[in-house]
């Protein structure tokens, strides 16, 4: 007798709320140029060219000293809870964070570094807590499509986030 088996894999397709990434700004495409920045809600990378949101890009001042995450909801979007001696201490400021009131929200996330721990609001009023894990800041030379070579101030910031979908500044304890 044979019994056929039927298996299948149900994906979730549920957005993570939480994770470690990276963001940067090198451009893409021959024109229009685009970069790519981070949507918390979707947990993914999307070009700024894209009818998707993003929430955060990462650039810096021009002067290779200030990294900056900056938003285009038109919103003072951040708040910097803390910055911490050592990656440990961040890493428990970041789990014990659960909740908080932010008393003055800044336009953008200003001289990011290693070791910080910041907020976010997004134009609908959706937070996420942010913890600095890396950075880099630094001249790169690129090749353009017209195969001249320019130099590129690059930025690059690597982060671990917990995303809050209900709206409210509580999050889940680590």
């Amino acid at each position: 007798m044979f019994l056929p088996i039927l298996s299948g894999c149900r994906k979730d397709n549920t957005p993570r709320t939480s994770g470690t990434d990276t963001i940067d700004n090198n451009l893409y495409g021959t024109g229009p140029y685009y970069a790519f920045g981070f949507s918390f809600s979707q947990a993914k990378k999307i070009s700024i060219l894209s009818d998707l949101k993003f929430d955060i890009t990462i650039g810096n001042d021009g002067t290779l000293l200030n990294l900056i995450l900056q938003t285009n909801n038109y919103l003072n979007s951040f708040y910097k809870v803390g910055e911490f001696a050592d990656a440990a201490s961040a890493e428990q400021a970041f789990k014990n964070l659960t909740s908080l009131t932010v008393p003055q929200w800044v336009v953008w996330a200003d001289s990011i570094k290693a070791n910080q721990v910041w907020l976010y609001r997004s134009g609908a009023e959706y937070y996420t807590k942010l913890r600095i894990i890396s950075t880099i800041s630094e001249t790169r030379i690129v090749t353009t499509v017209s195969k001249d070579s320019i130099h590129r101030d690059y930025a690059e910031c690597t982060f671990e986030w917990l995303y809050q979908p209900d709206g409210s500044l509580t999050f889940p304890g680590k």
